[in-house]
């Protein structure tokens, strides 16, 4: 289970990337050039998704809340901005969906 989860979180990691780069690029004025590892971040993300041995579908709803997740652990490092109790609490229930997803369908493809 640990191996998963840290699965997901590079997974997100490399979307969250994947998509930031070219958000400064357009919304801040950053070099086109960004756009090239921004691309390859996002194809990083699509590889990384294909590596769990679930159906597709289940993977990218258990996934969610880890995107999620990261999302605020990101609003927090690289945007600098304190996520509030709402934000935790949302990531909470995203958590707690995503387990339910997870041990849910245990002994189903």
């Amino acid at each position: 289970m640990l191996k998963t989860f840290g699965l997901f979180v590079l997974t997100a990691l490399a979307e969250i990337v994947g998509c930031y780069l070219p958000w400064l690029w357009l919304r801040q004025g950053a070099s086109a050039w960004l756009l090239v590892p921004g691309a390859a971040s996002l194809a990083a993300f699509a590889w990384l998704l294909s590596l769990h041995p679930t159906a597709a579908g289940r993977v990218y709803a258990a996934y969610g809340g880890v995107y999620i997740g990261v999302a605020m652990v990101w609003l927090m490092v690289v945007d600098k901005v304190r996520p509030t109790v709402t934000d935790w609490l949302g990531v909470a229930i995203c958590f707690a969906g995503m387990a339910v997803i997870i041990w849910g369908s245990r002994g189903s493809a």
